[in-house]
Formats: structure tokens, C-alpha cells, sequence
């Protein structure tokens, strides 16, 4: 072709092609501060695997009526130990936490079975080695002379290590004043905290004015305890859902009637016994003292002949023999 350009697309023999070719290069990527990592990759089937084992505490928790803010404290626990394994795995500081609690409430609030939980959640995320609760009270604690509640405090830490001490109705160790051996335990306790630091979790609970005066007691308990949780009293709705569940567990069911007499009294024990009411505990006692009335009834009632299988499940309104004193 002598040098010259063939002709193309209509344009003339010999004209020299003019198109431009422009190439788009994508821009460059911004600068990160080191500060501020690149996006990488999440494991996703580890992140799969802890989630499995957070859905078992779930179903847990949802068999738990009310205790809607316990709940999602029980999942801030669980995310903030998630996000630690995941820092770890990504080479991020992961600076250990402290895990003591204490469990502020009336009696009968889900606290110990809410610790049973989480007990079982330190577990399975590798806080805990054991992941089993040891629930005890002062009696368990307290010694009959000089030295021996040191001793009996040290063997429960042992007993507890790696998993979860449980002081009920903590304050009660309190109120000996400085002579009394409560105080030796208090003593004893601090110095297992760190002596077994990381090695097991101590829970203490009790009614929330007692708890907030035993932490004053000793200078150094309050800031060794940084998560308190405060567990709210059953309405008298929930305790009735609460009722029908204890009674569905033993194969009993309650009738209308009884569930509106129930309600009554509930209502009425609440109100004017707000402090000592007991919550699902007093529920719990209100439904085992109802079927030992039923039993006296039925066999009073069929004394030649058996009651059918409906009749031995049903929980009528006379068998809830109640007072407005909350004795049966």
C-alpha cells in the first residue's frame, strides 16, 4: 500500500486515520490512615458456627417470659465476646474483660436461672472452662470461728473455678459489722478475684437497696464489679403466663375461673406486699400448693371409682385456696 493508509469506513484512499484512542484508567485508591484497616475477608463459617451456638442459648432465653432487657444484655455479652474472638483472629488488641456481676432484684426475677445461662455462654465462647454454677448464701460461707470462713470461702472458689460463683442475697454478709466473720468472707473473696483472675465469674445478687449498700462496704468492690443489671418484678399478666406454663409442665391446666381468681390475688398480693412479693417463685408455690388441693379433692370425690384423665389434669377455682395474708 506504499505507506499509505487503506481506505476504511468511507473515508477517502490516502487520508490519514485522525482517530484518537482514549484509554479511562480507574483513579487510584485513596490513601487509609493506618488507623483505619482495609476491609478483609470475614471467616464466614466460623462466624456461622458461634452464631449455632448463640441460637441455643436464644431458645433459652425465649422459653423465659418477660425479661426483655435481660435478654438483650445476655446478647450484648455475646456480641462483645464475638467481636473479640474476631479482633483476635485479625491481630486487633483484645484486652480482657471483667466479667463479675452483680444481679440486683426482688426474689423469684430470673436471676439465677438467667446466670445458669450464662454460665453456659462463657462456656461455649471459651470465657469459662466449665461453664457450671455454684449457687450458695451466707450460711455456706460464713465460718464458727477465726479462720474457718477463710477456709470455707476458698474451697467454694475452688469448686467454682471455671465456672460461675453464685452469692445469693450477698448484703446478708455485710451486716455483722466489722467483728462479725461476714467480713472475713468479703476479705477472702477479694483476694480470689485476683488471686484466679479469668478462672471463674462471681455473681452477686440480691434486693437492689442491700446490694448498693453492701458494695460501700469494703472500698474496693465496686469497681471490681463493672456490670450490674437490674432485674425488673413480673406484671400480674406475666405471672399468669408464668402460672399456666408451670402448670402445663406438670400436665395440669388451669380453668377461666381459676385463672381470674389467680389474677385477683396476684393483683392484690403485688400491691401490698410490693417489697417481699416473690414474684415467680411465689407463682411457683401458689401452683404446687393447688394441686396437693386438688388431690385431697378428688379423692374425696371419687371415693369408689377413678377420675377420668381430664379431670386429673384440671385445676379448678376451689383448689386455689388463697388469702389476702399470701398464705394457702
Amino acid at each position: 500500500m506504499n505507506g499509505r493508509v487503506a481506505e476504511a469506513n468511507g473515508r477517502p484512499e490516502g487520508r490519514p486515520s485522525r482517530q484518537i484512542n482514549v484509554i479511562i484508567r480507574n483513579q487510584e485508591p485513596p490513601v487509609l490512615s493506618s488507623a483505619v484497616p482495609e476491609k478483609e475477608p470475614v471467616p464466614v463459617q466460623k462466624s456461622v458456627v458461634q452464631h449455632t451456638l448463640y441460637q441455643e442459648i436464644e431458645k433459652e432465653l425465649d422459653n423465659l417470659v418477660g425479661l426483655e432487657s435481660i435478654k438483650e444484655f445476655v446478647f450484648e455479652i455475646y456480641a462483645l465476646l464475638q467481636i473479640a474472638h474476631m479482633r483476635q483472629d485479625a491481630g486487633l488488641a483484645c484486652g480482657g474483660q471483667v466479667y463479675h456481676m452483680v444481679f440486683k432484684g426482688n426474689p423469684g426475677t430470673g436471676k439465677t436461672t438467667v446466670a445458669r445461662i450464662i454460665a453456659k455462654l462463657f462456656q461455649k465462647m471459651g470465657v469459662l472452662s466449665k461453664g457450671h454454677l455454684i449457687e450458695v448464701e451466707r450460711a455456706d460461707l460464713v465460718g464458727e470461728y477465726i479462720g474457718h470462713t477463710a477456709q470455707k470461702t476458698r474451697d467454694l472458689v475452688k469448686k467454682a473455678l471455671g465456672g460461675i460463683l453464685f452469692i445469693d442475697e450477698a448484703y446478708s454478709l455485710a451486716r455483722g459489722g466489722e467483728k462479725d466473720f461476714g467480713k472475713e468472707a468479703i476479705d477472702t473473696l477479694v483476694k480470689a478475684m485476683e488471686d484466679h483472675k479469668n478462672q471463674f465469674v462471681l455473681i452477686l445478687a440480691g434486693y437492689s437497696d442491700e446490694i448498693d449498700y453492701f458494695l460501700q462496704t469494703n472500698p474496693g468492690l465496686p469497681s471490681r464489679f463493672p456490670i450490674q443489671v437490674e432485674f425488673p418484678d413480673y406484671s400480674v399478666d406475666q405471672l399468669i403466663q408464668i402460672s399456666e406454663l408451670m402448670a402445663k409442665e406438670r400436665d395440669y391446666i388451669l380453668m377461666p375461673q381459676a385463672i381470674m381468681r389467680l389474677r385477683q390475688h396476684l393483683l392484690q398480693e403485688k400491691n401490698e406486699s410490693e417489697h417481699a412479693f416473690s414474684n415467680a417463685r411465689y407463682v411457683r408455690n401458689t401452683i404446687e400448693k393447688s394441686i396437693r388441693n386438688q388431690a385431697v379433692r378428688l379423692l374425696h370425690l371419687y371415693s369408689n371409682t377413678n377420675p377420668g384423665k381430664l379431670e386429673l389434669m384440671t385445676l379448678r377455682t376451689e383448689d386455689f385456696k388463697l388469702d389476702n395474708k399470701g398464705t394457702f
